[in-house]
């Protein structure tokens, strides 16, 4: 669309110089309010928007994209997930999807460690005594928890944040496992002394920490059923900086309710901002809200990436970070 000034609708609030930016190059809608649209709002502003520039929690399915009329051409996802919008049928109805990879990769793996140190050492019940006035002073027994040094770190999904993990996990003494879709190149494996595990199944049964760092899709939903969850070690941690939808969060809670595992750092979950309430008050187990994106570098250079893709496409050009159907 060489020469025209796109219409482009934002349905969250952005960093203010992103926003700044979008007001300068296209006829931009903001939300003002910060409030998330509902399923009418987003139908209309996908009616009245060249542009659409959606986050995770617009939901944007193909009962949605039926109703979206014939002006919409683009939806630049602010976000490098995109399981919340439904590819093939944009694409079967001439919308073009693009997200903004890679930006995230060292927030979220910085997010892992933290999660993997603070519940294998209990830093959360110490904060909680100092918090509520309990403690009663250092005791050679309290707060025992696991030293990290020497522990198996399995990783499920070795991708750009899965490596970024494994990278920082290994100064700490960790020894790294992977399972994949593929293998990693011979030099990454040699570069972080990484063993692969072709079935999931093997690794689970010999680690002492999973972190979770597959995307959400058909093949990954509910990847660690209770079967699966059943093959880790009572002493076993988990850690979750992905989706939630890869893990079935039921059974997990049970496990974890039952001392049938260690303890969990969840950054994610099964059914989005709604919390299984039975995951809460549970010492053993740190729960975040969606923060592994949340630092002010990472979220400017996201809108950075959703500027790029909407300029490129206004440029008349494909959007460098189109999702194309081999993504999904």
């Amino acid at each position: 669309m060489p020469g025209t000034k796109l219409s482009v609708v934002v349905t969250r609030r952005l960093p203010e110089a992103v926003e700044t930016r979008l007001k300068e190059l296209f006829d931009v809608e903001l939300n003002e309010t910060d409030k998330p649209f509902s399923r009418e709002q987003l139908v209309a502003a996908m009616q009245r928007a060249d542009v659409l520039v959606p986050t995770l929690n617009d939901i944007i399915d193909a009962a949605a994209l039926a109703q979206s009329g014939e002006r919409l051409r683009l939806i630049a996802n602010y976000g490098s997930g995109f399981d919340h919008i439904d590819v093939q049928t944009a694409r079967q109805r001439g919308i073009l999807v693009s997200n903004t990879p890679g930006v995230l990769t060292d927030d979220t793996a910085d997010m892992t460690m933290a999660l993997i140190l603070t519940v294998m050492r209990r830093f959360k019940e110490g904060s909680n005594l100092i918090q509520t006035g309990d403690w009663q002073g250092w005791s050679p027994s309290a707060l025992l928890g696991s030293r990290v040094g020497g522990k198996r770190l399995g990783i499920l999904g070795m991708g750009r944040i899965g490596s970024a993990v494994a990278r920082r996990a290994k100064p700490f003494g960790l020894q790294i496992h992977y399972h994949n879709r593929k293998r990693v190149h011979p030099d990454t494996e040699a570069e972080l002394e990484a063993t692969y595990w072709e079935s999931l199944d093997q690794m689970l049964s010999r680690i002492d920490i999973l972190s979770i760092n597959c995307p959400h899709s058909l093949s990954t939903f509910h990847l660690l059923n209770a079967r699966r969850l059943k093959l880790l070690k009572p002493t076993a941690f988990v850690v979750n900086t992905s989706r939630g939808e890869v893990i079935d969060e039921n059974a997990f809670t049970r496990m974890l309710r039952a001392g049938e595992l260690a303890g969990a750092g969840l950054d994610v979950f099964e059914k989005g901002h709604e919390i299984n309430p039975r995951l809460r008050g549970l010492d053993t187990v740190m729960l975040l809200p969606h923060m592994g994106s949340a630092t002010r570098e990472g979220r400017l250079e996201m809108g950075e990436k959703v500027i790029i893709n909407i300029k490129t496409f206004a440029d008349g050009h494909r959007p460098p970070d189109q999702v194309v159907p081999a993504m999904l």
